[in-house]
């Protein structure tokens, strides 16, 4: 992970921006993992809270550049978790890992 210009790159796959993540303020996750390097035509994020907490799922966005990506407020204390699946129910959850980024207040 590397952080440049208030964007972190938790690998070559997942972009947080800002980061780090504020408190009830919106961040953007972007997505260009193996999901989408499969051709899937819609992607959704599932995403929870400390610990996944409160676990919901949004759909993202295909954007200009093949990427996908959501907007989620932060409504957790100190983490958001967060995976990927697409419209046939495919997972990537990072090898069992999955993914996090950091809440600040």
């Amino acid at each position: 992970m590397f952080v440049a210009q208030g964007k972190t790159h938790l690998d070559q796959r997942v972009d947080v921006i800002p980061s780090p993540s504020l408190k009830g303020r919106s961040t953007t996750i972007k997505y260009d993992g193996l999901l989408k390097q499969a051709g899937a035509d819609r992607l959704f994020m599932h995403y929870g809270f400390d610990g996944w907490k409160n676990p919901q799922t949004t759909e993202m966005k295909r954007e200009p550049d093949g990427t996908f990506s959501c907007s989620v407020v932060m409504n957790g204390t100190s983490e958001c978790n967060f995976c990927f699946k697409d419209s046939a129910n495919n997972w990537d959850n990072n090898n069992g890992w999955n993914w996090a980024t950091d809440i600040r207040l």
